[in-house]
């Protein structure tokens, strides 16, 4: 093999090894540009949404505490009037019955569906207040632009 047909065959090498190269960095550079177009993207949608980091924290924040807070009130509510009824029983001298354990296995479903609903009901309202809380909040900041 001649000097010049080495070379022509290094070239050849060369260009396959190259064309691949070629190939596979315009994949790359493609899918960066993918990347930041999606980036792009994101950090738009952020910046028009009118929601602040204190907007979310109270939209999350204030429901959950207030289903918080009424749920352990319903409890204490609950608790005292089990107590009254409880203090009745223990003065007439009742003996623990079968009666008893039934009304009390009762009582606790009873408890546990009042419990829940009133909970929920005390979420769903605060939720309902802290989206208009919110939005009453955002329309005071556009006025002030």
């Amino acid at each position: 093999m001649t000097d010049n047909e080495r070379t022509d065959d290094a070239k050849m090498n060369d260009d396959e090894v190259g064309g691949g190269l070629v190939t596979t960095a315009t994949t790359l550079i493609n899918g960066l540009h993918t990347f930041n177009d999606k980036v792009t993207a994101m950090r738009i949608a952020r910046t028009e949404d009118p929601d602040s980091l204190g907007d979310k924290i109270i939209k999350v924040a204030l429901p959950s505490v207030a289903g918080l807070v009424a749920g352990k009130l319903f409890e204490s509510l609950w608790n005292t009037g089990i107590a009254r009824r409880s203090a009745k029983r223990a003065g007439t001298g009742s003996k623990s019955t079968r009666t008893d354990q039934q009304q009390g296995l009762i009582m606790s479903l009873l408890f546990a569906g009042l419990s829940a609903a009133f909970g929920a009901v005390i979420s769903q309202l605060s939720d309902r207040g802290s989206k208009s809380f919110v939005a009453h909040r955002q329309r005071k900041r556009a006025g002030d632009n």
